[in-house]
Order: structure tokens, then C-alpha cells, then sequence
């Protein structure tokens, strides 16, 4: 009796024990309704890395009500990590938070998942400091916009993407580490290459002119980016930039915007 008791105990004890999935969805549960933010934050943002899992999406979905700004835009980051295009809807709506890092965050995401004409209106309004529309996405917020210190809070929030530009280099990377907002609007600039809107590419011309080099230098880096061979002239004016990096970037930008202009004439020729 007592070996077949025993047999029984072993034969159940495989059922009892949790396996590691279960705890992991124990772990990451347990976080995302956490009484202390950080947890909820980090918690939230690993879902990042459940691409098509609905548990995953749910969890990350419910966080975007959280109390806390952080933990929206952690969610709000995770559901564009994971691609959750099912989302689209939910991060749209994110766009009218009251709290920019959360706006900045869902426009981040919309961009991913390829909804591109909700982030674009972010990312004007965020580098020109206006609205793109009457009702645009920011409206309630310009005035932080407008407010160094209060931008220079959203700095390279983590897990929004922001990056170093290509070929700008580490000396742009330890200003950015800065609290200056001016690198944000770069961002955002760089953001808008290939917005097709025209009052975008006027603002990028205008941002040529910024008192920021890391921000001329972005602008001009998205108008080459756009391909637009009608913006060089204005390019061209930053041949005398105070900054190198600067000149630099606006004579590699002609240099492609021209190959552009001449490929579409050679082109009309042969029609």
C-alpha cells in the first residue's frame, strides 16, 4: 500500500508543479499590477517582446488607463514592439493623452505599425512648436511644447527609439544626453522625411535655419531623405553654416538631391 501511495504522489507531483511559462505570465502579470510604478513600467514595456501573443497585447492594451504617464507610454511603446497592428485604434486614441512622453510614445508606434498620418501631425507640431490643423493632435499641449524645461522632461525616454543621427556622430549622441530639448525637435525631424505633405517640407526648410546645429543637421538630413530636387536651393544656403557638421550634411544632400533632379530629367528625355 505504501509504494502504490507513493507511486500515486509521484504520478500527481508533475501536475502540481507550475512550469516555467506559467511563472514567467505569473511574473509579468503580477508586475503590470504592481502597486509600485517602476514595476508596472518595466513590466509592461518587456511585453515589447510578445510579437502576436493577445495576452500580451491585452495586458499592454489595459496598461494605456494606467494612472501613471510612464507606464502608458511603456505600454504604448510595447504595443508598437510587438507590432500589434490590432491596436491601431487604442494608440490612436493615446495620441490624446494629456502627458506629451505619452503622445510622443503612441506616435512612435502608430509609425511602426506604418499608420504614418496620425504621427506625422505629432511630429510637425512637435518640430515647429504649432499646430499642424485647428484641431491638431497636440492642440491641448503647444504651450508645452513651447516650454524648454517641460520638453527638455521627455529627453530619450526610454524605450521610445529615439536614436543618434547617422552621420552626425557622438558629439550630436552626448548632447542629446543632455537635458535639452532641442534634440527631441530633431527627432521629430528627422521623423518627417517622407511626410508628402507640402507644409512639412516648408517646416523643414524653416528648421534649416534653427539656432540648434543638431537640428539644422536633422532637417537637412530628412529633406534629403524626402528626394524633393526643388528643396536644394535651400539647401545650398547652409554651405556657409557655422558648423561643419552642418555644411557637411548640406553638401552631401545637394550632391543627392541633384543625382535625383538629373534622373528625373534624363528620364522626361527618353519619354
Amino acid at each position: 500500500m505504501l509504494s502504490g501511495a507513493i507511486g500515486t504522489a509521484f504520478a500527481q507531483e508533475p501536475d502540481d508543479i507550475e512550469t516555467p511559462e506559467h511563472k514567467a505570465w505569473d511574473m509579468l502579470q503580477n508586475a503590470a499590477m504592481s502597486k509600485q510604478t517602476i514595476d508596472r513600467t518595466d513590466g509592461v514595456r518587456a511585453l515589447g517582446l510578445l510579437n502576436g501573443n493577445s495576452r500580451a497585447r491585452q495586458i499592454a492594451e489595459d496598461a494605456l488607463q494606467d494612472p501613471k504617464p510612464e507606464v502608458r507610454a511603456a505600454a504604448a511603446t510595447a504595443l508598437g514592439q510587438m507590432h500589434a497592428t490590432e491596436s491601431i485604434p487604442k494608440l490612436q486614441k493615446a495620441l490624446g493623452d494629456s502627458k506629451v512622453p505619452v503622445v510622443m510614445a503612441a506616435a512612435h508606434s502608430l509609425r511602426e505599425l506604418k499608420d504614418t498620418s496620425d504621427a506625422y501631425a505629432v511630429y510637425f507640431d512637435l518640430l515647429t512648436g504649432n499646430r499642424k490643423s485647428g484641431d491638431g493632435i497636440l492642440a491641448s499641449q503647444v504651450e508645452t511644447l513651447k516650454n524648454p524645461k517641460k520638453l527638455a522632461e521627455i529627453g530619450f525616454s526610454e524605450g521610445i527609439g529615439f536614436v543618434p543621427f547617422a552621420g552626425i556622430g557622438w558629439d550630436a549622441y552626448r548632447t542629446m544626453h543632455k537635458k535639452d530639448p532641442n534634440p527631441v525637435r530633431a527627432v521629430a525631424a528627422t521623423y518627417l522625411a517622407h511626410d508628402p505633405d507640402p507644409a512639412t517640407a516648408h517646416a523643414l526648410v524653416a528648421a534649416t535655419g534653427d539656432k540648434n546645429w543638431i537640428v539644422r543637421a536633422a532637417a537637412i538630413e530628412a529633406i534629403a531623405q524626402r528626394g524633393d530636387p526643388s528643396l536644394a536651393p535651400k539647401v545650398q544656403l547652409r554651405f556657409s553654416d557655422r558648423n561643419p557638421k552642418v555644411r557637411y550634411s548640406a553638401a552631401a544632400a545637394v550632391i543627392r538631391l541633384s543625382a535625383i533632379g538629373s534622373g528625373k530629367t534624363a528620364k522626361k528625355k527618353e519619354q
